[in-house]
């Protein structure tokens, strides 16, 4: 049990970010009730060992955490999931940022968020978990490092990885559409 100066100190340091916790364990586990059971754990044993802590940057201490926590949770509930890996970063190009308030652009950017969503839940866990760490929470290589338990090199690699098979997902060729229907060569396709 600690004691009320750790309890404070917990509160001002780790608690701010419990948002952070719960996106990793969301993108991780792949499911919002599972995530909050994971974070819920996770925010215990941060809790239990917060005596431990040396530093003011708890963000990545509790994210390495909430990230041993999602592993031991997928290798009991979900093993398919964490699969060994091996271990081009280019910008696709910037186009201006359409006009928001028009309802077929709104849906169109609706429809893209869950493109984007779905082919980032596709990625392998290990894959998905740096994409997340430096994306979505803006962490430095060294804290995805230290939360990940992998060297930093290994860190770039999977991210390069990730980002490649993300955008490879997210290709127009990738996704189903319209096909051309061939037209006869005598002219009888078209009525």
């Amino acid at each position: 049990m600690t004691d009320e100066t750790d309890l404070r100190r917990f509160e001002r340091l780790a608690l701010p970010h419990l948002d952070a916790a719960w996106n990793l364990a969301r993108w991780l586990t792949r499911d919002e009730q599972d995530a909050q059971d994971v974070v819920q754990e996770a925010m215990l044993r941060a809790l239990r060992y917060f005596a431990s802590f040396r530093g003011e940057n708890a963000r990545p201490w509790l994210l390495a955490i909430v990230r041993n926590t999602c592993m031991a949770w997928l290798k009991n509930n979900r093993p398919a999931l964490l699969l060994p890996l091996d271990d081009d970063d280019e910008e696709g190009p910037q186009l201006p940022a359409p006009e928001r308030d028009e309802p077929h652009v709104a849906a169109a950017l609706r429809d893209e968020r869950a493109q984007v969503n779905r082919a980032l839940a596709a990625l392998p866990v290990h894959y998905r978990e740096v994409l997340v760490l430096r994306e979505l929470e803006d962490l430095s290589y060294r804290d995805i490092a230290t939360i990940a338990q992998v060297p930093v090199g290994t860190v770039m690699s999977r991210l390069a990885r990730a980002r490649e098979q993300l955008r490879a997902a997210l290709q127009p060729e990738a996704r189903p559409g319209l096909r051309a229907v061939p037209r006869a060569a005598n002219g009888e396709g078209r009525r």
